[in-house]
Order: C-alpha cells, then sequence, then structure tokens
C-alpha cells in the first residue's frame, strides 16, 4: 500500500490536534467553521453540554451562489449578531483544520466586526 495523504485525511489530522488544545465552555463557547464548495457553515458550541447554542450558513443569507470572501464575511457578522444577542461576548475560534486565510479569515474578521472577542 502506498502511503499517500488526501487533503481530508491532511485536514481531519490537523483537526483533532487543534480540538486536543481547547474545547468549548459555557462561558467560552467555540465557533467551529465548515466550508465546502457552495456553502459556508458555522456554529457557537458549548462543548460541556455538547449542544449547538448559534447556528449560521450562508444559505440563510440568500447567498444561492459559491463561497466567496464577502459572503463569509457576512456570515461572520451575522454569528455575531445572534451570538451577542444570545449573551455570548468572547469564544474560542475553531478552523476546523482550514488554513487560516481567504474564506476563514473573511468570517473571523467578520465576527471581530460584530463584536465578538477571540
Amino acid at each position: 500500500m502506498s502511503n499517500i495523504k488526501t487533503k481530508g485525511d491532511r485536514r481531519k489530522r490537523l483537526k483533532l490536534s487543534i480540538r486536543n488544545k481547547f474545547e468549548g465552555t459555557p462561558e467560552r463557547p467555540r465557533l467551529s467553521v465548515f466550508k465546502s464548495n457552495k456553502g459556508i457553515y458555522c456554529q457557537i458550541i458549548d462543548d460541556s453540554k455538547g449542544h449547538t447554542l448559534i447556528s449560521v450558513s450562508s444559505f440563510e443569507l440568500d447567498k444561492k451562489s459559491k463561497v466567496n470572501v464577502e459572503t463569509s464575511k457576512t456570515v461572520g457578522k451575522k454569528v455575531a449578531e445572534r451570538a451577542i444577542a444570545g449573551g455570548i461576548n468572547t469564544i474560542v475560534f475553531d478552523r476546523n483544520g482550514y488554513r487560516y486565510h481567504g474564506n476563514i479569515k473573511a468570517l473571523a474578521e467578520g465576527a471581530r466586526e460584530g463584536g465578538l472577542k477571540f
């Protein structure tokens, strides 16, 4: 057998490494990001209870085309708006194995502009 790794295997390995370093608490929940070719999704999760507190996707914003940086920034602002309305001000950012650039960076900047601290 060959020892060839795919991008998916690399992301899973990085994801596990990141998740071993921190977890979401009720005081500081985790903002998890997932992206696909068609959409970008984010959830604010309390890992101590295993509950999703808030979720936002690009499809809620009537963005039916492929994801771009503007869409990601809008999703970040929307999740920040909902989080602050729910009483959440500080979070832990979980990039979920993705590199911190492009859409992931735009989502994080949008969340910061919306008022979240991380």
